[in-house]
């Protein structure tokens, strides 16, 4: 049903992709009235969140757009480059021609390194916490809000209930029922916690999170390593980030946060003491961490994919995590949420643009139909390139974890396919 009267849109979830997608809509979108709904309570601090996050260079560029420039340049670390690599038992040296042995794997094992330089960019992307991202962000909602109050709101303390659909748009529970054009869901959470979507697969895993203290700093580097038990990363957090990485005085340490995905049946972390755990984590890494000398207190979630197939239902649309849960092997769920974002900005821009020259109302079903077809090679793409990585790196077998390793080796010597993986990371399906 085309619309005549401005907008009404409303968001659900002020986390980094609801908040991001607000001041996106607000600016592009000068005419439409835009409410966020969280029910995080009003006076709670968003800056106290802990969890680290990976941002791509697209989602870098993003948010330096909205004005997180200083935010992140102060509380971020860049990632100058990521570190890939297969622990043994895998192919090495022997089970190959001496001089195949030479060119794949000059390390003695297989390892795909991908450098900012080499590309001619200061960095691949940036580490933050969760808190310092969504404070910032919620910084520049409420001053939108306090700009235009007549069309701009956040509703904090207020959790919406359900959303219905309408003739002509939707309705929220949200204490009251309220009526809208749009509504996004941008709230998702944790695997476990969830309602299950259309595409739903536990990997029976689990991933133990917190921070490790290292004798050397990673100075940019990302690791993720791939064990029999499941991938390990670590990624470089800013000088004086404490155990639970927040921030604390500088005592000098430099330290990573850390993400161990280990078998849930049969889970090798859960008995261990802290002690335990720090001697096993020395026997995963790469030669190129270094030695871990301390370990923080760790939490654990269970792992899954939980997928919508469609983030369009009439007039509600889904974006990151409320669309798409996926294991963190990759590091992309936020960057699929932000890119999610930017899409459904550029379909309602692109709407009013041509109810604008064809001097008739706005067609929101149309542009929703258009964000449907333009999102899926990048969100399918994700979903089954994470999917065959939590999968394929744990399948047992010698000769398995040969071909894992072939791969890896290849993409490691062949300066072609490592560019096209880092456009991938960083900007997604193009």
């Amino acid at each position: 049903m085309p619309l005549a009267a401005p907008l009404s849109l409303a968001l659900v979830g002020a986390g980094p992709v609801g908040l991001s997608l607000a001041l996106q809509l607000a600016a592009a979108l000068p005419q439409a009235a835009i409410t966020v709904f969280d029910a995080r309570a009003p006076g709670a601090d968003p800056g106290r969140d802990p969890r680290t996050l990976a941002l791509s260079l697209g989602s870098v560029q993003v948010l330096e757009a909205l004005g997180l420039g200083a935010a992140m340049a102060a509380q971020g670390t860049p990632i100058r480059c990521v570190h890939v690599s297969q622990q043994t038992p895998t192919l090495g040296p022997g089970l190959l021609p001496r001089p195949l042995a030479a060119l794949l794997l000059p390390e003695g094992e297989p390892v795909v390194r991908i450098a900012a330089e080499e590309l001619g960019l200061p960095a691949l992307g940036t580490v933050m916490r969760h808190g310092a991202l969504v404070a910032p962000l919620q910084d520049l909602w409420e001053a939108a809000c306090a700009r235009e109050p007549q069309r701009l709101a956040l509703r904090l303390g207020t959790p919406v209930a359900a959303v219905r659909e309408r003739a002509g748009g939707v309705e929220l529970d949200c204490g009251i029922v309220e009526t809208h054009d749009l509504a996004v869901i941008a709230e998702g959470g944790v695997f476990a916690e969830q309602a299950r979507k259309a595409l739903r697969h536990d990997y029976g895993q689990t991933a133990w999170v917190g921070t490790v203290t290292l004798a050397r700093p990673l100075d940019g580097m990302a690791v993720e390593r791939f064990t029999a038990s499941g991938p390990a990363a670590l990624l470089p957090l800013p000088p004086g980030t404490a155990g639970g990485a927040t921030p604390s005085a500088d005592d000098g340490q430099p330290r990573a946060a850390l993400v161990w995905c280990v078998p849930s049946a049969d889970d090798p972390v859960a008995p261990l003491d802290a002690a335990g755990r720090l001697a096993l984590l020395n026997t995963l890494f790469p030669d190129a961490v270094g030695p871990l000398t301390g370990l923080s207190p760790l939490k654990s979630f269970a792992l899954g994919l939980n997928a919508e197939r469609s983030l369009v239902r009439g007039r509600q649309v889904r974006i990151g995590n409320a669309a798409q849960t996926l294991h963190p092997v990759a590091g992309q769920g936020l960057n699929l949420g932000l890119r999610d974002a930017q899409a459904l900005v550029a379909a309602l821009v692109a709407a009013e643009e041509q109810a604008h020259r064809q001097g008739g109302p706005l067609d929101l079903d149309a542009a929703l139909r258009r964000i449907e077809w333009q999102r899926a090679p990048d969100r399918w793409s994700l979903i089954a390139a994470t999917d065959l990585l939590a999968r394929g790196f744990t399948w047992p077998g010698p000769a398995l974890s040969t071909l894992r390793g072939l791969g890896l080796a290849a993409v490691g010597q062949l300066a072609p396919l490592r560019r096209a993986l880092a456009r991938q990371m960083m900007f997604g399906w193009r």
